[in-house]
């Protein structure tokens, strides 16, 4: 199975290096219809590996075989956990928004953040999955701890009158950073850090790209529990959260253009959050398959989309 691992990161470390080496070179703002053909792409190829999973787990590739899954079987599930962290980063998406605005950052500059932001995401999820899949195996009682915080987690989203960047505190955050290393109010094109004096400056973008960090790690305590609901195979949970976060880059600017348009997504994300938690707690009790939970999550994400 190793190999399989690092067919995946590799195959992630290409899709970066195209992104931001070969396709967006240049500091220049995404528009609508740019961003939405992006997404498409990240989507298209997403599904695609859906594909590779199945097959995997269909040949008994790597030791899967040990695992008594059908590729049918995994396939259902890294789609499951792909539609539940992609319709979970959506809020995510409001958060940025509201850092890019609070910390004056510029269109142009925003993806070269956000691609270095997503880096760091993938490095850091890595590290929780694998944690996450080495507590679940040993201790059974963190799946009811898992199933918990999700439940919590909706509750708090269903009192917050805004989207989820009302419980980030940016200003406290960026304060924080400032006792680590200077910061400056001068934007040096889309430099991170310039010296001046001597001294190592902290740009705008790095404070902004710090605090989205922050903030994925905040995320990643819902959406990493939830697709646990789904999943136990650290594989398909790594990979199925891990493409639906590549995507989140022009997602970002399809939604954030349109954000007015999805006040009511919030309570449907919050719904998710509350049926995965409680799927978690009542799982010894009632069983619901896979594929039931995908219609339900769908379901769910396309009224909070339309309503």
């Amino acid at each position: 199975m190793l190999l399989f691992w690092i067919f995946f990161l590799v195959f992630v470390i290409i899709l970066l290096v195209l992104d931001l080496g070969v396709f967006h070179k240049s500091d220049k703002a995404m528009g609508v219809r740019e961003s939405l053909v992006w997404t498409g792409v990240s989507i298209g190829y997403s599904l695609a590996f859906c594909g590779v999973v199945y097959l995997i787990y269909e040949n008994g590739w790597g030791g899967t075989s040990e695992n008594q899954m059908t590729g049918g079987e995994a396939a259902l599930q890294y789609l499951t956990g792909y539609v539940i962290e992609k319709a979970l980063s959506i809020d995510n998406v409001f958060v940025m928004a509201a850092i890019f605005s609070y910390f004056g950052i510029p269109a142009q500059y925003q993806h070269r953040v956000l691609f270095w932001g997503i880096l760091g995401a993938v490095l850091l999820r890595g590290v929780f999955i694998l944690s996450g899949a080495a507590l679940l195996h040993y201790f059974h009682w963190v799946f009811y701890l898992f199933g918990a915080i999700l439940v919590i987690s909706a509750l708090r989203m269903f009192r917050q009158k805004e989207h989820g960047a009302a419980g980030i505190d940016l200003g406290r955050l960026a304060n924080g950073i400032g006792r680590f290393i200077p910061i400056t109010q001068e934007l040096r094109g889309h430099k991170l850090l310039y010296r001046r004096d001597g001294r190592w400056m902290a740009t705008p973008l790095l404070v902004a790209l710090l605090v989205i960090e922050f903030s994925d790690v905040l995320f990643a305590m819902d959406s990493i529990p939830a697709i646990f609901a789904v999943t136990q195979d650290p594989f398909i949970v790594f990979t199925s959260n891990i493409m639906a976060v590549l995507g989140l880059r022009s997602l970002y600017f399809a939604v954030a253009a349109m954000l007015r348009k999805f006040e009511h997504l919030k309570y449907s994300l919050a719904f998710i959050l509350l049926f995965v938690g409680l799927k978690m707690l009542l799982m010894e009790i009632i069983k619901i398959p896979t594929l039931v939970s995908l219609g339900i999550i769908l379901l769910l994400f396309l009224l909070g989309l339309l309503g």
